[in-house]
């Protein structure tokens, strides 16, 4: 497992800074729900008024003066696209990097076959993403703590389970993607998190877009969903898990072949 641990080794200031950016911007969010507790009312009145924009985020389905709603909101759509973001930046740079870096040279000239080497690349990246989930979800339930509110532990764990999974169909995706570069991952990577991401809101918008939460990672993440049925959509998840593994499969068919650089 030495590839693997040199992964982690390499991206360990990487999961940090992304695992405190998030969870600390959560964890302000809710220590700031005590103070805005009382304007809630106003802005549940407010998002009423306005439409498609509330149907795009969900927000017309939660309750902005409870904790649970206003954490449904705040920290779902900064899990949701800085986890996104983290697990495709990371995921997209973990084959690719090699060739760009010129280590491919040195790495395959050792007796590791290919197959080892995805597969280790492959587990790094899952780690990483499920250390990065692991702080954010301590931050969160500390910043709870601190201001003296009940835990709401399925809800809670359910909501970022969601975001686990759609960051590991991202990550899967983007991972077999890199198999393909050599370079300028990272912007692709980006934008198939940011295009999953508009995918959704296109569908929660209108009727006629709604086949778009089966291709969409972010369809089974709906807090406001989540929250009410106290379960995730097996009807987008399932689709979102088979993507993940043909992004697998693909890195494997493509990497353990590629004429390297």
């Amino acid at each position: 497992m030495t590839i693997f641990k040199q992964e982690i080794r390499s991206q360990k200031k990487t999961v940090l800074i992304w695992s405190l950016s998030i969870g600390l911007l959560i964890g302000l969010c809710v220590l700031m729900f005590p103070e805005m507790e009382s304007q809630m009312g106003d802005v549940n009145a407010i998002f009423s008024k306005m439409g498609s924009f509330t149907q795009a985020f969900g927000m017309d389905k939660l309750n902005f003066g409870t904790l649970i709603g206003f954490y449904g909101v705040e920290a779902g759509n900064m899990l949701g696209l800085g986890g996104a973001f983290f697990a495709a930046i990371i995921a997209v740079s973990s084959l690719m990097k090699e060739e760009r870096d010129h280590t491919a040279e040195f790495l395959f000239t050792h007796p590791v076959p290919r197959i080892r080497v995805i597969t280790e690349k492959l587990l790094s990246v899952f780690s990483n993403i499920l250390i990065m989930n692991a702080i954010v979800l301590i931050l969160s339930i500390l910043s709870i703590l601190l201001i003296g509110e009940s835990i709401f532990w399925k809800e809670l764990l359910l909501i970022h389970f969601a975001y686990l999974l759609m960051q590991f169909e991202i990550a899967g995706i983007c991972f077999g993607v890199s198999a393909f570069l050599t370079h300028g991952g990272i912007g692709v990577g980006i934008g198939i998190a940011g295009l999953m991401y508009f995918l959704n809101i296109v569908a929660n918008i209108t009727e006629k877009a709604k086949p778009l939460k089966y291709i969409s990672a972010f369809s089974y993440t709906e807090t406001s969903d989540i929250i009410r049925s106290g379960d995730l959509a097996v009807r987008y998840l399932v689709p979102g898990l088979i993507f993940m593994v043909i992004g697998i499969v693909l890195s494997y068919a493509k990497y353990t072949r590629k004429d390297l650089r």
